[in-house]
């Protein structure tokens, strides 16, 4: 798969021969919404907790008597059906929502992101890409004069100057191969990734 290489002023300078492995793979649409949603699924906390039958306040007394009245029966007001009463199957701290998905398999819906990406015209490569300084302005004069708005930006070692620079930007994230999740794949509009990243990938992922 051949990837357009960028100069350091984000002109095409030429085309790089990403390894087909990871970027020349077919789209599997299913596999990649199952990752997707266990990834958010994984993110998830239970930290909500509703009121069940025995930890409303209620009386234990029978509102009335069981027959003569003509209304439904009714043992206590701590029912679900009344106003102010338990839930019958309440959310609790302890609730797990995680979603287990194979080794193999995570990888497979990496490689089929990253190769639609490259179909899209979404991925970039740079030899490298770090700053002089932590600025934020710095950085986003940077990216701006490169056309990026939106972008995802894989570098092989973190560089302290660039994850400073760029934190603040809300449309900009900077990460390791080993944290490029596929949400965040999928999310930013751009993915601009440096030479030894992608060897880190194929390495991972092949």
């Amino acid at each position: 798969m051949e990837l357009k290489l960028l100069n350091d002023q984000g002109q095409s300078a030429s085309t790089f021969a990403a390894p087909d492995t990871v970027f020349g793979r077919d789209f599997n649409e299913a596999l990649v919404h199952q990752v997707v949603v266990a990834f958010q699924a994984n993110a998830r906390s239970g930290d909500r907790a509703q009121k069940g039958r025995d930890d409303v306040r209620h009386s234990t007394k029978k509102p009335w008597r069981q027959k003569g009245t003509g209304r439904a029966r009714s043992g206590m007001t701590s029912s679900p059906i009344w106003r102010g009463g338990g839930r019958a199957f309440p959310n609790s701290p302890e609730e797990n929502f995680s979603q287990k998905v194979n080794k193999k398999m995570y990888r497979a819906g990496i490689r089929a992101i990253l190769s639609q990406l490259a179909r899209e015209d979404r991925i970039s490569v740079v030899d490298t890409f770090a700053l002089e300084s932590p600025k934020t302005k710095e950085a986003a004069a940077r990216l701006k004069s490169m056309g990026f708005e939106s972008v995802l930006i894989i570098t092989d070692v973190l560089d302290e100057n660039l994850y400073l620079a760029t934190r603040n930007l809300p449309h900009v994230a900077v990460v390791e191969p080993r944290y490029a999740d596929p949400l965040s794949l999928i999310h930013y509009k751009k993915v601009l990734i440096t030479k030894p990243a992608i060897a880190q990938f194929e390495e991972m992922l092949a």
